[in-house]
């Protein structure tokens, strides 16, 4: 007979945002007339840029003729793409990143979760808390979480990392040594950033315990302080300890096309193995390559044209932010994030768990943000908005947040 995989019957209900929209739409049966301001899950909503748009129709007509039509892709990325990569978000920050380090792929979700498939079943697994909840829900599947703690609101086997207004929510270096440390800066959810001091720290700490940091930039385009690092290679020593993430679906609106790339340094080993060598073999295995089409539009964002629209998407947006940062504030609630990220992450009023309080906004405001207690243990008591949605929708819904 066969069998399930009973690492997945420990996952926690439905996925987070599949349990948002769930409760949105029973809500809408029961309103039909309610005009709902969605604020809950990224996604963008401008449309992609000009120069983006060009070149996916170039490249379409590349498509439709004998000499220039491709097939698959290559595993690890077209050259074209990854050389523009590296010399626009590595050399030009002083980080010694090369083309044959990079890994394009269909986005960083899918990279976050699958990165931990070249790593041992036993390793032990350190995450922010509150975190975004692929990094968790894969490691569970995989089989390294143990049981659920109804109790304590987390699984036994994993190290969670609090990130607290106390330490500003950057974790501290956790005293049982994981082999595994999910990072995620500018953070998502509570929309902090890491300065490079503290996050030297963390290099430092992987390299002397010889673990290894996962870390998520997918919001890098956003930063906007100095002492702020785009990369982790940004930091000494980052090379022989840390696998970095990103994506084009936030930085140049991709979620609807897919594209984002993994970067495996070759100095980095763990049993005398390169890790980068793994991950191209299992890339090679599992993954037949990202569609020439995105990629050439990717290869546009990096066009002197390309990265002045994709600039004004990102000042659009964090206009939002600060307008939602500010109303937030002036209506009375405590507030953090919007500055370096288009998230902003709020403390819940008198008392309110998160999901009341998502039910509270739903019902008397038409609004909808997302549970800090879906992200974990810690984020229990708040609550995230996103920049995403349109200025006049964000205005809007702060009009509706300060009337209640």
């Amino acid at each position: 007979m066969a069998r399930v995989n009973q690492n997945f019957l420990k996952l926690q209900g439905s996925y987070l945002f599949a349990e948002i929209a769930n409760r949105v739409k029973q809500y809408q049966m029961e309103h039909p007339q309610a005009e709902i301001i969605r604020l809950g899950i990224g996604d963008v909503t401008l449309p992609l840029v000009p120069a983006v748009t060009k070149a996916m129709h170039a490249a379409v007509d590349e498509m439709g003729q004998a000499e220039t039509f491709r097939g698959y892709a290559p595993e690890q990325g077209y050259e074209f793409l990854r050389v523009a990569i590296a010399k626009n978000d590595f050399a030009a920050r002083g980080c010694d990143i090369s083309a044959d380090e990079i890994f394009v792929s269909d986005g960083a979700k899918c990279d976050c979760g699958n990165i931990q498939e070249i790593f041992a079943l036993e390793s032990v697994v350190a995450v922010c808390d509150p975190v975004y909840p692929v990094y968790v829900d894969t490691n569970v599947m995989a089989g390294r979480s143990g049981m659920y703690d109804e109790y304590l609101g987390r699984y036994q086997n994993l190290i969670y990392m609090p990130c607290t207004k106390e330490n500003h929510f950057v974790p501290e270096l956790p005293e049982t040594v994981p082999d595994l440390i999910y990072l995620c800066f500018p953070n998502n959810p509570t929309g902090e950033a890491i300065t490079k001091e503290a996050l030297q720290r963390w290099v430092d700490y992987a390299n002397a315990n010889e673990a290894v940091i996962l870390y998520d930039a997918a919001y890098e385009a956003y930063i906007s302080g100095k002492d702020i690092p785009h990369s982790i290679y940004e930091c000494e020593g980052a090379k022989t300890c840390a696998i970095e993430l990103r994506s084009f679906s936030k930085k140049a609106g991709f979620t609807g096309v897919r594209l984002g790339f993994t970067v495996v340094p070759k100095e980095l080993k763990r049993d005398g193995v390169s890790l980068r060598d793994l991950w191209n073999r299992r890339q090679g295995t599992k993954y037949n390559g990202t569609p020439y089409i995105v990629q050439r539009a990717g290869e546009a964002v990096y066009s002197t044209e390309g990265q002045k629209e994709i600039e004004a998407q990102i000042a659009y947006y964090m206009k939002n932010a600060k307008t939602i940062k500010s109303g937030l504030a002036a209506a009375g609630y405590e507030v953090y994030g919007g500055v370096d990220s288009p998230y902003i992450w709020l403390k819940t009023p008198k008392g309110l768990s998160s999901w009341d309080f998502f039910d509270y906004l739903l019902q008397e405001a038409n609004l909808v943000g997302t549970p800090g207690a879906g992200f974990g243990p810690s984020g229990e008591g708040y609550f995230r908005l996103t920049a995403f949605g349109s200025y006049e929708n964000t205005l809007r819904a702060m009009k509706r947040i300060q009337e209640l």
